[in-house]
């Protein structure tokens, strides 16, 4: 139920986000969705995509120094109150988040992706179940969602 998620640095310059995406183009993997953090020197791009295996390998080939990290989906209602009900879960089992980031979808019913990273996803997976937060989204059944 875990996801893997790339990580890589980038230097804060001009066309530097392009490299990674240009080289995912070319080696035919989809980004699922990514977020992009910055201090003045660089930027952290985190990125989920269906397989990234072969992802870390393109970007490792082409020269980037890419990390695999563990972190965890969950889907919610994409509604006022679908996050706060899931931090307030967190909360109460005193999971901490290290950070975070969401995106939506459409289909059938509009939902929201929060995709946390613990320090112990495995804890926190059975911390939130315990919890009632039952919609922990598994890789495969992330990317078939994502086709929709």
């Amino acid at each position: 139920m875990k996801i893997m998620q790339i990580s890589l640095f980038l230097e804060n310059k001009p066309g530097r986000l392009s490299v990674p995406c240009k080289v995912l183009s070319e080696a035919g993997v989809n980004i699922v969705t990514l977020s992009l953090a910055d201090t003045q020197q660089f930027g952290i791009l985190r990125l989920i995509v269906k397989e990234p295996l072969r992802a870390k390998a393109a970007l490792e080939q082409a020269g980037c120094v890419v990390n695999l990290t563990e972190v965890v989906a969950i889907e919610v209602p994409d509604e006022p109150g679908g996050l706060a009900r899931v931090l307030e879960a967190m909360d109460q089992r005193k999971i901490n988040v290290e950070y975070m980031y969401a995106f939506t979808f459409r289909g059938q019913q509009d939902r929201a992706v929060l995709v946390f990273r613990f320090e112990d996803p495995d804890h926190a997976i059975t911390q939130l179940q315990a919890a009632g937060i039952a919609n922990v989204i598994a890789p495969v059944e992330l990317y078939e969602r994502m086709r929709k």
